[in-house]
């Protein structure tokens, strides 16, 4: 690395976990630039100093994960979809100001793109399990593609209501009993929540009532097959996986530091499916 090497980084407390500096590491070292991406660890109670003062320490942008994005969003100038969202993860410099966005937006749209491209024609009414930030993004990326009904399930029924006064009409809140019958007529079903991660209770729904056309996301990606996914597979169900939204989110933070567009590339997943199972 030069003197004059571009930095960024993730920020988050605790930050060990974060595979963030393997997606960036290797393209840094695939495009062969000048740049670097490190971990830092910082404190709630020291999160607002470090943002401060970030350009001073050397960066041009940063990464910004638990427990630190609703911060991030007031300290920054963010985007309709960090708004909208609630929360930023993406930092960067124009000029002198601190620009903000939320990348899982178009980390969630751009892998089901992938993996099951057209999905949006098929998808008619879509089901939404959860409602905390991640179904925010979720749900703000499926209006974004012009998917007309977003029915949320989520096990406390005033946060699914807070989305519909959020996002209008186009929110439904429904309770997890009315699932069986919902699907009947439901072409895109995505996990939000933390169930069927490793150490938490797995997500026990039926899937039987989805029509053959219908496409199953889950934002969980340890395991990277999940219960979910794997029901879905047993019924021949076109799929996609938490894992891949991970990568596609990480694109526009990179092109916005080092000034290049990365591809996702199978080498990318193989390298950081490796490093989730050390």
């Amino acid at each position: 690395m030069g003197e004059g090497a571009r930095a960024a980084c993730v920020v988050g407390w605790p930050v060990r976990h974060s595979r963030s500096p393997v997606i960036h590491g290797h393209w840094i070292e695939q495009y062969r630039l000048d740049a670097v991406y490190r971990r830092e660890e910082i404190a709630p109670e020291s999160f607002a100093d470090f943002i401060a003062r970030l350009s001073e320490r050397g960066y041009v942008g940063a990464n910004i994960t638990i427990p630190h994005k609703e911060a991030a969003l007031t300290m920054s100038e963010p985007d309709d979809r960090a708004q909208a969202v609630g929360a930023a993860n993406t930092l960067w410099y124009d000029g002198g100001r601190l620009l903000s966005t939320n990348t899982d937006v178009e980390g969630f749209t751009a892998n089901l793109d992938a993996c099951v491209p057209g999905w949006e024609k098929r998808a008619g009414e879509a089901v939404v399990l959860g409602a905390g930030g991640s179904a925010r993004a979720v749900i703000y990326g499926l209006i974004e593609r012009g998917i007309g009904k977003i029915n949320v399930v989520n096990r406390t029924p005033e946060r699914a209501q807070a989305l519909q006064v959020l996002f209008g009409p186009v929110v439904q809140p429904i309770h997890w009993a009315a699932l069986p019958h919902l699907f009947s007529r439901t072409g895109l079903v995505v996990n939000t929540t933390s169930l069927g991660m490793t150490g938490q209770p797995p997500l026990a729904i039926d899937l039987e009532p989805l029509p053959r056309h219908a496409v199953v996301a889950d934002l969980v990606y340890a395991p990277l097959e999940t219960p979910l996914l794997a029901a879905a597979r047993a019924r021949n169900l076109a799929v996609a996986d938490g894992l891949g939204m991970l990568l596609y989110q990480a694109v526009r933070g990179f092109q916005m530091w080092f000034g290049v567009r990365p591809d996702v590339t199978p080498q990318l997943r193989a390298l950081v499916e490796t490093d989730l199972g050390k």
